[in-house]
């Protein structure tokens, strides 16, 4: 009698836990369709960044912040940069356009 109760405990605990997996399953696979990004990012030197985008980061705008990375962006027709900044323990990012202009 105890082997039979042990086993139909078992087997009600198997059958609990692969329902449960098959819901994390469609969890994620909602969450994968749902993240889209559609910004096509390429790295660029912060040597190379055009005059108008290095003159913009030493403006008093950005006073204190020190360009990390960079990267190239093109996000449809818009084409801009991403630059990683840090000022002591903050980071932050910044998008400027290729005339040094801050994009929304």
């Amino acid at each position: 009698m105890k082997k039979f109760i042990l086993s139909a405990t078992f087997l009600a605990f198997a059958g609990f836990s692969a329902v449960q997996a098959s819901e994390v399953k469609d969890l994620k696979t909602t969450a994968i369709v749902a993240v889209q990004d559609s910004v096509v990012k390429t790295p660029v030197k912060l040597e190379e960044l055009p005059e108008p985008v290095t003159t913009a980061l030493k403006s008093d705008a950005y006073k204190g912040w020190t360009a990390t990375e960079a990267w190239a962006a093109k996000e449809g027709t818009k084409e801009y940069y991403i630059i990683n900044v840090k000022k002591e323990a903050e980071t932050g990012s910044l998008k400027i356009d290729k005339d040094g202009k801050p994009v929304q």
